[in-house]
């Protein structure tokens, strides 16, 4: 890949980038970054603090998505960009996205990723080119449906709910939890346990399907613009051509996440850079003792940190899009990306909401939405806890998993 050799513009810099990581971009895909980041900006960042207030989805946001057309840009033959963007450029728009709100990255990380992902892997050519056309240009929404209300991520061993074949048929029967965008989702994509051969299948659960009922979990205190429903399915009738065909056992849902879990670092780099942002913005702007505190020795302390922390997970995130761009990455390279980047997310974002004082718990400085939407990205598509016992377990050769 040719780099861009061009001198970046000034303006163009972000506060957080210390090393001018975006440079490693060629000049193609960096555009498509700025073009991103000026969307954001100008579309997305007005309406977050409102919805978020509300625990709303503002549906405005998929018409504008679609106008953009970033969905489906890191598929071949999907997106509008052809060839496919790479992997680097692909983790800078997760990070784009969680720089300006990490609901709205997890909304489109559902959509583009997870579900999409879902079923460009897990689907036969003829389902591919049934569903992802229309997923691309964002007209019809994915979710995807894996943790149920009393399985996390032990749920690979005791997944509760099953599906029977019934002729051309399948019958689903059970519940699932904390599933994103599913309260409005054209496409859901259902893992459930074969009742006949005990191996976790996939379907394609459309909206309006008859016994499929989401219902949106409330009282939420982080990325409260996401739709996050526990659905309940009941003899919920699935025809075999909506069941996606190479998806065979818990493996190949693993390969699922494996692909998709480098994205929620990425998104929570953006995280750490929203917050950071924030706080040195603040730090300038804020008198105390007739001085800005950016003079504050303590106050640069925190700052310096919150800036290593960046600059650290970066580089760690640009060597594993390069791994992911040559075929050669294995899920204890994701795994630690996730639980290394989103630790240092969470100490980051604390730092940055301290430099707020009091000001740090109010919803109009930013700072603790990021705040409190870290403990989401923290926990979700695999705990620090898990993540750590994959990495154990590939450096040491044993497993230290209970069960």
């Amino acid at each position: 890949m040719t780099t861009n050799n061009t001198p970046t513009q000034p303006d163009d810099l972000l506060a957080a980038d210390f090393y001018q990581y975006e440079g490693l971009l060629p000049d193609d895909e960096r555009e498509i970054l700025l073009n991103a980041r000026t969307f954001l900006a100008k579309e997305i960042k007005p309406l977050v603090n409102e919805y978020w207030g509300k625990a709303e989805f503002p549906f405005e946001y998929i018409e504008k998505f679609r106008s953009t057309g970033l969905a489906a840009l890191a598929y071949e033959g999907y997106g509008e960009h052809k060839p496919a963007v790479s992997h680097l450029l692909g983790g800078m728009l997760a990070t784009e996205l969680g720089r300006v709100d990490a609901s709205t990255a997890t909304f489109f990380g559902v959509h583009n990723g997870l579900g999409f992902y879902s079923i460009y892997y897990g689907g036969s050519q003829e389902q591919r080119d049934r569903f992802l056309p229309a997923m691309a240009t964002m007209e019809k929404i994915g979710a995807f449906a894996l943790t149920e209300p009393a399985g996390g991520s032990d749920v690979s061993g005791g997944m509760r709910t099953t599906a029977q074949r019934e002729g051309n048929t399948w019958v689903i029967n059970g519940a699932k939890k904390w599933i994103g965008n599913a309260t409005f989702a054209d496409y859901v994509v259902i893992f459930a346990r074969d009742v006949d051969d005990n191996k976790v299948k996939a379907f394609v659960v459309e909206k309006g399907t008859r016994g499929f009922k989401p219902e949106k979990i409330e009282g939420k205190i982080a990325l409260r613009i996401v739709q996050n429903a526990e659905i309940t399915l009941t003899d919920v009738r699935v025809p075999e051509a909506n069941r996606l065909q190479n998806i065979n056992g818990f493996r190949d849902v693993a390969e699922v996440l494996r692909q998709t879990r480098s994205g929620v670092a990425w998104q929570a780099l953006g995280v750490m850079i929203g917050a950071y942002e924030l706080a040195l913005d603040y730090a300038k702007e804020r008198v105390a003792f007739g001085r800005p505190i950016a003079k504050f020795q303590m106050v640069q302390d925190l700052l310096v940190k919150s800036l290593g922390n960046i600059t650290a997970c970066w580089g760690m995130l640009i060597q594993l899009a390069r791994l992911q761009d040559q075929g050669i990455f294995r899920d204890e390279h994701s795994a630690l990306a996730k639980e290394f980047v989103a630790a240092r997310m969470r100490e980051t974002v604390a730092y940055c909401r301290e430099i707020f004082g009091g000001n740090g718990i109010l919803l109009e400085h930013d700072v603790a939405r990021f705040f409190a939407d870290a403990e989401a990205l923290y926990s979700y598509e695999g705990t620090h806890q898990m993540q750590t016992l994959i990495v154990g377990k590939s450096i040491t050769g044993h497993s230290a998993f209970v069960g």
